[in-house]
C-alpha cells in the first residue's frame, strides 16, 4: 500500500513530504508510548500517534519509518514539521481516533 492510499483511507491531510507519496508500506503500528514503539515494533514503516513531540520524529527515524499519522485531529506543531521534513519522513493527520484508523488500515490489507 502506498501512502497515498493510506492518506485516502485515513481522509487525511499531508502536512510535509508530499513528494514522498509513492513510498510503499507494508505494516503499521499505532501507540502514544514510544517507549513501547522502541521495544516491540519491527519492520513497521508507519505510526500512527496522537502524541505530539519532537520525540515522535525522533523515535521514528530510529525505527526507519517513512510515515507518522496523527490521530484524533492533533496538529503537529512547526518543530515537529521542520524536524519531519529535515528527516524525509512524511507527516499526516487525520480527524479519526486511533482505534478507527489502524482498523481501517487494517482492513484494507496493512499488516500490524
Amino acid at each position: 500500500m502506498t501512502l497515498k492510499e493510506v492518506c485516502e483511507i485515513l481522509e487525511a491531510n499531508v502536512v510535509c513530504g508530499q513528494d514522498n507519496l509513492d513510498i510503499e508500506v507494508k505494516m503499521a503500528c499505532g501507540s502514544d508510548m514510544m517507549s513501547d514503539v522502541l521495544a516491540f515494533v519491527k519492520n513497521q514503516s508507519l505510526l500512527l500517534t496522537g502524541l505530539q513531540n519532537p520525540q515522535v520524529v525522533r523515535t521514528a527515524d530510529m525505527m526507519d519509518m517513512h510515515c507518522i499519522v496523527f490521530v484524533r485531529g492533533k496538529e503537529p506543531t512547526e518543530d515537529i514539521i521542520e524536524l519531519a521534513c529535515d528527516r524525509d519522513i512524511v507527516l499526516m493527520q487525520t480527524p479519526l481516533r486511533m482505534f478507527t484508523a489502524c482498523g481501517r488500515l487494517y482492513d484494507a490489507g496493512l499488516k500490524g
